[in-house]
């Protein structure tokens, strides 16, 4: 079974995001759109799940990658396609959180928020409820980081200078560690 995988490889060539882009641009396959999505879409939407609701995510979602459509004129094969994407997902969820009246510039927001209370043990929930209370762009950087994106991938997507990304990442940091120690996580969660 092994060799089969072995010589489908030799046949078979990993197509990037960036050439899918490319040749979406040029040629406006369907296919070629779909493989995008397949590969990509599903971050998207979990990233903008980590910034707002799930029913918000999923429209934000969606506009994405009409704009994606509509806007691929203006791609640029110098950065990866998930950055642009990614870029494009963040600014429509501020402009329908603002539209909403929803965003708040709470960027270095150092009051003491409430640790929440956990009626269960399940790590991920905690960690999740303890994620959401970090405020918008703290939040924000650190699941980008948590994407594997770059500093300067980051820095890029929320237009931002990397140090101010560097300084929302060690305030996120600094107070997901506070938050799960006073909830009484185990070491496992520390994030340095």
């Amino acid at each position: 079974m092994s060799i089969t995988v072995a010589i489908k490889g030799w046949f078979t060539r990993e197509t990037s995001n960036e050439q899918l882009m490319l040749r979406y641009t040029k040629l406006r396959q369907r296919q070629v759109l779909a493989q995008l999505y397949e590969n990509c879409g599903d971050d998207l939407y979990h990233f903008l799940l980590t910034l707002s609701d799930p029913e918000l995510a999923s429209d934000i979602a969606q506009q994405a990658w009409i704009k994606v459509i509509e806007k691929s004129h203006l791609y640029r094969p110098d950065g990866q396609f998930k950055s642009w994407l990614f870029t494009i997902g963040r600014r429509l969820l501020i402009d329908e959180l603002r539209r909403q009246a929803r965003y708040q510039y709470d960027e270095f927001d150092e009051q003491h928020h409430a640790s929440p209370v956990f009626d269960n043990d399940d790590r991920l929930v905690r960690f999740n409820q303890i994620l959401d209370d970090l405020p918008f762009h703290q939040r924000e950087a650190f699941c980008l980081q948590q994407e594997g994106f770059s500093l300067a991938e980051i820095s890029s997507i929320c237009a931002a200078e990397q140090e101010t990304i560097k300084s929302r990442l060690r305030y996120a940091k600094r107070k997901l560690n506070k938050a799960l120690r006073t909830s009484q996580a185990s070491e496992d969660f520390r994030y340095d």
